[in-house]
């Protein structure tokens, strides 16, 4: 069973009861934090339009960003094929250019292991090279 955490509400002092309002959290250990409301609390009233404020914000942004997102990536497609071939930069423009195509490929985020695959494609780690092994000290 997990672990719950009450932390008493400074304004109203609510206990749990079917008639007031819980906001609960799990923290990064696990842990579930939880505070009790009364419906006229001062608190939950600040906590609820704050929410409601972050949805909104969080709505616009991604509005803009939908708007501004295709002419942004069309611009990077230019400037990565102005970009001369073989220069030491190729693997930055290369993946880049990949990561941004995932981007637009997705309504989301684009998850970790993609991510990887493309990093691992352009920036492989570096195996050894047998003609440059060196012999191991002899004891």
């Amino acid at each position: 069973m997990t672990d719950t955490e009450r932390i008493d509400c400074a304004d109203c002092h609510a206990l749990p009861s079917s008639d007031n309002a819980r906001i609960a959290h799990v923290k990064t250990s696990g842990v579930i934090s939880e505070t009790w409301h009364t419906s006229d609390c001062p608190a939950l009233a600040i906590w609820w339009i704050n929410m409601e404020e972050g949805s909104k914000r969080v709505r616009e942004q991604d509005a803009w960003a939908k708007d501004v997102f295709p002419a942004a990536h069309e611009r990077l497609r230019r400037a990565a094929a102005a970009q001369p071939a073989g220069t030491a930069a190729q693997p930055f423009i290369d993946a880049l250019s990949e990561l941004v195509q995932a981007q637009a490929d997705t309504t989301g985020f684009v998850v970790l292991h993609r991510w990887a695959e493309i990093l691992e494609r352009h920036f492989p780690p570096e195996l050894p090279n047998p003609d440059h092994i060196a012999e191991p000290p002899h004891r």
